[in-house]
């Protein structure tokens, strides 16, 4: 599964290479209420094929209509606005008070589409710079830190995954959980030591490892972008993971289970001389209230969780799992037995 912004990318270097003209759009600025944040991309090819996304539609159109009528004439890249008065806001549907500033870069072979492909498909962290005057961009390294940045000359873009993902388990749930995790930019490691788990492993865009996972912890130098779920329900894999994990600056460290087994493993973490500040970060049971079953619907309850916390959302009671299950009177034998394989 791709990012919305590399099947952007990717689109781009296929048009190109079929002989295409493209044209690429990127927002640079944002006021108020936006649709989408800077960054994100859209391609529109010279027939008037879109891909990707910079606001709820209307904008869009605008920009297929702009290519359809004119064509892709243009040399040098340039900057357009929508939603500056309340009546362009009203006219492309942008929120209350949101405005947008965009730019349009007509793409061509040189202007190294298909290399930062492939440095991204390698697992690079990319830094693009476009100079506004002559079109010309170059590719060089980049920090996880590094944003988008526009001065008016020249537009500096951050492509690859700037947060790291360690999933521990390589089982059925991991599955669908690992392919969401990489279309929301994630650089996905899976760690399992158990040969009848990582020999079927095939999920596209993960790294799987088959070291001991507080060895992975270790050697994985975890830091603020850094999310850890465990999830094979042996104490012998996840409790090395968390008690390894609980004492990095991860932002997000979880473990699958019931509300007795995540009680359980809690006491057991406490004889790893972990400080009940450090306790206090484990994420258990993990996920977001959703009422979920099936591995699918599970993964997405996790992930609207690791998300929520990434973006620094607070969840109510009503949504974390404990506490919506204890204040609809669920007893533990009742979540034990229908959850204890999930969350």
């Amino acid at each position: 599964m791709d990012s919305v912004n590399l099947e952007v990318l990717k689109s781009s270097a296929r048009w190109l290479e079929q002989g295409h003209r493209a044209l690429l759009v990127t927002v640079v600025k944002t006021w108020g209420s936006s649709p989408r944040p800077e960054g994100a991309m859209l391609a529109v090819r010279d027939d008037g094929a879109v891909v990707g996304s910079v606001s709820g539609g209307c904008i869009e159109d605008d920009l297929i209509d702009r290519v359809r009528q004119r064509g892709i004439e243009q040399t040098k890249p340039e900057v357009v606005s929508y939603g500056i008065s309340a009546e362009e806001a009203h006219r492309f549907g942008l929120p209350c008070g949101g405005s947008i500033q965009l730019v349009l870069e007509p793409l061509t072979q040189t202007s190294g589409i298909a290399q930062l492909c492939g440095a991204l498909e390698d697992g690079w962290l990319v830094a693009r710079a476009l100079d506004m005057e002559t079109g010309i961009a170059r590719l060089s390294p980049a920090q996880a830190t590094d944003g988008v940045e526009f001065d008016g000359r020249r537009l500096l873009t951050i492509h690859g995954p700037r947060y790291r993902m360690l999933v521990i388990g390589a089982g059925q749930l991991s599955r669908y959980l690992c392919n969401i995790a990489v279309g929301l930019d994630y650089q996905v490691t899976v760690c399992d030591p158990r040969d009848e788990y990582t020999d079927e492993w095939n999920v596209p865009g993960t790294t799987i490892v088959r070291t001991m996972p507080d060895d992975t912890v270790l050697d994985m130098k975890l830091d603020e972008r850094c999310a850890v779920i465990a999830l094979t329900h042996d104490p012998k894999l996840d409790d090395l993971a968390l008690m390894e994990a609980l004492k990095t600056p991860a932002f997000y460290v979880g473990a699958v289970g019931s509300r007795r087994n995540n009680a359980a493993r809690r006491e057991r973490l406490k004889e790893f001389d972990l400080s009940e500040t450090e306790l206090a970060r484990l994420h258990g049971p993990v996920g977001m209230y959703i009422g979920s079953r099936t591995p699918p619907e599970i993964a997405v309850s996790i992930l609207a969780e690791v998300t929520a916390v990434k973006n620094g959302v607070m969840m109510p009671p009503s949504l974390q799992v404990a506490a919506a299950k204890s204040s609809r009177g669920m007893a533990p034998s009742i979540v034990d037995r229908e959850l204890a394989c999930f969350a």
